[in-house]
């Protein structure tokens, strides 16, 4: 059995994802009858073999938390840091919090050096060992010692930043796990107001940002964006990056996207695809058909996502 956490409101799209489908689902989780991890685009994390847990209180939960990791950690060795993870369902934040508060300091009391070692938060994309667990409801939470992250995150905002978009290319460097660097060059396919464009260049990448829309911000009169007023569909330049975060049929943008591949125009991209309230299955499976020419291909619903999806991904090195 598997548990999956997802944005509330999009457990359908996970469900249907799902390759035998959904046992149960409730607002942002999705528990599946499968023993293992399928690569999704929607579940942000993903909990193998989870044990259900029940406690009238978070004091309680946290005991029976508390229990199943001294059971389970039997013959282990501790020598470094690993994750931990409490989060919970819609509403349910808080009292997530309030279980991991209570589970740590449980836990010192019993095996204090043990932890010290705790590192709560998300670790990066990929399976990891540790403690995760999941509040499905008030009295009930999900606990596995083994997960897997999508690698979304909540990012951090700069004021600089001309807009919120800025937090999505933020969130997909760290699904790729590789962001653009000093003297690298960029294009950024319908660029304006300018997020993306401001994220390269913060890092010290030349960028090429293509909009009829002006730029604003950080990203106006910066001395690393070039901004040609053009249509992005008629652009043949050729970078170390392609972004592409236009408000346009996602279809039409992955032919773009499959244009510059079959061309050689980049080596890794991030490119966003509007879904709006359309079924994102089949853009998906097109999506994920261009992945017998990329090193990496990865589909993912970002914390910082709403009816939308973003491709990331590496080409093979010539």
């Amino acid at each position: 059995m598997t548990l999956h956490a997802c944005q509330p409101g999009y457990e359908a799209f996970l469900a249907k994802e799902l390759p035998m489908g959904a046992l149960e689902r409730g607002e942002g989780w999705v528990r599946a009858d499968q023993g293992s991890f399928p690569d999704l685009c929607f579940a942000h994390l993903s909990l193998s073999e989870p044990n259900e847990l029940r406690g009238e209180t978070a004091r309680k939960l946290a005991q029976a938390l508390t229990d199943f990791f001294m059971t389970t950690s039997r013959g282990e060795k501790y020598e470094q840091a690993w994750p931990l993870v409490v989060e919970g369902a819609l509403g349910l934040e808080r009292r997530a919090r309030g279980v991991q508060d209570a589970f740590l300091d449980l836990t010192k009391a019993r095996m204090a050096r043990v932890a010290k070692l705790a590192a709560p938060g998300r670790p990066p994309r990929g399976e990891a060992r540790g403690l995760f667990a999941y509040l499905a409801g008030d009295d009930r939470l999900y606990a596995s010692r083994r997960a897997l992250f999508g690698g979304q995150r909540r990012m951090a905002d700069d004021p600089r930043a001309p807009s919120r978009s800025y937090l999505k290319i933020e969130e997909a460097y760290a699904v790729l796990g590789a962001e653009p660097r000093e003297g690298e060059a960029v294009v950024d396919l319908g660029a304006a107001p300018g997020g993306w464009s401001f994220s390269a260049a913060k890092r010290g990448a030349r960028v090429l940002a293509i909009d009829n829309g002006p730029l604003k911000a950080g990203a106006a009169d910066n001395p690393l964006i070039e901004h040609r007023m053009e249509d992005a569909f008629k652009c043949e330049a050729s970078a170390d990056w392609l972004f592409c975060d236009m408000v346009e049929d996602p279809d039409r943008v992955l032919g773009l996207l499959e244009g510059w591949l079959a061309r050689g125009g980049c080596r890794r991209f991030v490119v966003n695809l509007k879904f709006g309230r359309h079924d994102p299955l089949p853009l998906l499976r097109r999506a994920r058909s261009l992945k017998d020419r990329c090193e990496l291909l990865l589909a993912r619903h970002l914390y910082h996502d709403r009816e939308e999806l973003t491709l990331v991904g590496d080409l093979p090195w010539s």
